[in-house]
């Protein structure tokens, strides 16, 4: 008995010379038919498609998709539209080069074979390497999220790759900062975290495009919001409703992110109690991490003292969520005896019907995208860009007119609201 052998028989693969002495043609044919050429005969055609079935023949450069199918290339668009290639790519890249009703055929062509043009191929084209950075804190974070999404859905739509560089701890700040240095990303978008000194000058100095959000700074294009002016209205719309006891809860002022905008509101609350001649008592000021968890136990702290507050304003409304949850475990009824408001106006704010503080989160993201995209184009305005967006306040029923007080009862100075931002 002979030995079984164990190897496996291998199949060479086809060539396009096999595929020619099938089909009885050449083989610069058998290119042209491969690349979608016009100028073959149906006939022709036909007969080297066959050929190319028998023989099993799939060239190594070719793009399949998921389902195994052939994806269409510049040559096939090319053909369809009855241009060159070159005209294809200059339509891709949106050369002004092109007449419309060639870019319009082109374009058809491109649908009709759902073209989708090599992200990489694009990138060697343009020069670029066709991605953004953006360096956020806290990723997860109701705010942070979304931010991110109005930037990536700009960055998307543009062409570009997003590469998030997520700072969850202090270390972290200046080693993301260090890899934006270090990447090829086109641009940077930063949102909230200040970049550390000597990191801000070598990026500003290499050139690297960069838009900060939730941040300001006096040479580089930014999108922003008054803190102080958001803890002014809060405060401002309890004291309308008749409260003079009003804690306030937020972040450590002393943080090593280097973030601002708690300590910011807490500001505008002050400034606003003073103006209204009231004085806030030392430990009706709370900080802590900035979490639910946090918030609630300070909160319970609040509801223990010999005169708890009647109204809470929260940094933030995922605090803000902690104060309720806080009050809930006291039996404490909000709004009749505790009101609570919030700021930014995150998705879970609205179904909670809390009140609270709205900052354009979203917006700000797409907005900040939209300045970077801007200036990865060559656009470089001679002052630096400061644009300041809008707060408002969303009133809802977690806050309520004092239980007892009428209107216009007390003798509290409510300032005005703060001009609308110009």
């Amino acid at each position: 008995m002979k030995p079984v052998s164990t190897e496996r028989s291998v199949r060479r693969p086809a060539t396009i010379s096999a595929v020619a002495v099938r089909a009885g043609v050449s083989e610069s044919t058998v290119s042209r038919v491969l690349k979608g050429g016009a100028l073959v005969r149906e006939v022709t055609r036909r007969r080297v498609q066959e050929a190319l079935a028998e023989v099993g023949y799939r060239p190594s450069f070719m793009a399949l998709d998921r389902g195994g199918r052939r994806l269409a290339t510049i040559s096939d668009v090319a053909a369809r539209a009855g241009v060159g290639e070159a005209t294809v790519s200059r339509v891709l890249n949106g050369s002004a080069l092109v007449r419309t009703a060639t870019r319009q055929r082109v374009q058809a062509a491109m649908e009709e074979l759902d073209y989708r043009p090599s992200p990489i191929a694009r990138s060697l084209s343009r020069g670029r390497a066709m991605t953004l950075g953006v360096i956020a804190p806290f990723f997860v974070r109701p705010s942070a999220v979304e931010r991110l999404r109005g930037a990536e859905a700009g960055f998307t739509a543009a062409g570009y790759d997003t590469v998030l560089y997520n700072v969850g701890t202090p270390e972290q700040v200046r080693d993301q900062f260090e890899n934006v240095v270090r990447g090829r990303a086109d641009g940077i978008l930063v949102m909230s975290v200040p970049p550390p000194r000597g990191v801000m000058t070598r990026l500003v100095g290499g050139g690297m495009p960069m838009v900060l959000v939730d941040l300001r700074h006096a040479r580089l294009n930014h999108v922003y919001t008054d803190d102080i002016e958001g803890g002014q209205i809060a405060t401002q719309h309890l004291l309308q409703l008749g409260h003079r006891r009003i804690a306030f809860v937020g972040d450590f002022g002393d943080n090593p992110y280097g973030f601002t905008s708690s300590a910011h509101r807490c500001a505008g609350f002050l400034q606003t109690m003073r103006q209204a001649g009231l004085e806030v008592p030392a430990h009706y000021i709370k900080q802590g991490e900035h979490s639910r968890d946090a918030a609630g136990r300070l909160t319970s702290e609040l509801l223990t003292q010999k005169e708890p507050p009647t109204a809470i304003f929260a940094a933030s409304d995922t605090q803000a969520f902690g104060v309720l949850e806080a009050a809930s475990r006291a039996g404490l009824e909000v709004p009749g005896k505790l009101s609570v408001i919030g700021f930014d106006d995150i998705e879970m704010a609205a179904y909670l019907g809390l009140t609270t503080v709205r900052q354009p989160l979203e917006y700000s993201g797409a907005r900040g995208a939209e300045l970077l995209l801007e200036m990865t184009d060559g656009w470089r305005p001679r002052e630096p860009v400061a644009e300041k967006l809008l707060l408002e306040l969303r009133p809802r029923r977690m806050t309520a007119r004092i239980a007892g007080e009428a209107k216009g009862a007390g003798e509290a100075r409510v300032p005005r609201e703060p001009p609308p931002a110009k």
